[in-house]
């Protein structure tokens, strides 16, 4: 009933929010995109997106339609991989960014490992600066990371936009500089925060540096200060800070998938690894549910 073409088509544009993004993703033109969906979506008699020409939305079938769509594909591939006796086999340095060390990545690892029993998976985390350099070097075949500012290499997973957080009880003295808590270089998000409150002219002091995301949680559980972080993924026990703090909107970041080029042995597995997160990408969010809303009652000012 359901065309596995279409069903690709349709998780590339659900990830992407984006057309045009989807097209360059699949190497198809971009009407070939609008047919796909227009027929995936005649096929379920549901409106899966609602688009005009500005924004791509989810409607709430189409929300549905990611479980059934990335289920199918799984067995798809499963069948096609079962018959035609083609099994990935060698070494693969798979290099993720601290984002996803509180997401569901390595249930689609455990996944991967799972279908493909014969590749030696050696995982990497790092920050997406320092990633983006081992890959430079001939060091990673494959990472999944934010992609760099002014980069247009990699593979759009999906993008999210970039929020400040802080603990819930934290108030922020606008006559003293901003404390953050910061990825150390070269970090993206370290990056952009500085360069949006250098633009906005607001002061800030540095209060705590960790390379690891649970250090810098655990800075901003204690009430530090903030940091900036993706909306998708705001851990447990942090919140966003409210518009009234006054703190600088820090714009989008695209989280990509980026392959190396020095090791062609490892392109096969490369491709399978990308292609499981690339049917999963959404499992990669921890829902915004987990995300709470900055009260009103009086708190530690900072």
């Amino acid at each position: 009933m359901y065309d596995p073409a279409q069903l690709r088509t349709f998780l590339a544009v659900a990830q992407t929010l984006s057309f045009t993004q989807a097209a360059r993703r699949l190497g198809l033109r971009q009407s070939t995109v609008s047919q796909h969906v227009r027929r995936l979506e005649d096929a379920t008699g549901r409106l899966l997106f609602t688009r005009d020409t500005h924004s791509v939305e989810l409607t709430e079938d189409g929300e549905a339609m990611l479980g059934f769509a990335r289920r199918i594909l799984e067995v798809h591939e499963q069948a096609a991989a079962f018959f035609t006796g083609t099994r990935v086999r060698g070494r693969l340095r798979f290099g993720a960014s601290e984002d996803f060390v509180l997401t569901r990545l390595p249930e689609i690892l455990e996944g991967f490992r799972y279908e493909h029993p014969e590749v030696d998976l050696e995982l990497t985390v790092e920050l997406s600066g320092t990633l983006h350099e081992q890959l430079a070097a001939g060091k990673l075949d494959l990472v999944l990371a934010k992609r760099r500012p002014q980069d247009p290499r990699g593979e759009p997973v999906w993008r999210d936009r970039l929020v400040w957080v802080g603990t819930e009880r934290l108030r922020l003295d606008p006559d003293r500089p901003v404390p953050l808590i910061v990825y150390p270089p070269p970090g993206i998000t370290r990056a952009l925060a500085l360069r949006a409150l250098q633009r906005q002219g607001r002061p800030w002091r540095i209060v705590c540096t960790s390379g690891s995301l649970n250090g810098l949680v655990a800075a901003a559980r204690a009430g530090l200060g903030v940091m900036a972080h993706s909306r998708g993924m705001i851990p447990p026990g942090l919140v966003r800070v409210p518009e009234r703090a006054g703190l600088p909107e820090l714009g989008q970041v695209d989280f990509v998938l980026v392959h190396g080029r020095h090791r062609p042995s490892a392109q096969p597995a490369a491709d399978a690894l990308a292609a499981a997160i690339l049917a999963g990408g959404e499992r990669l969010h921890r829902g915004q549910a987990t995300a709470g809303r900055w009260p009103e009652t009086t708190g530690r000012t900072v």
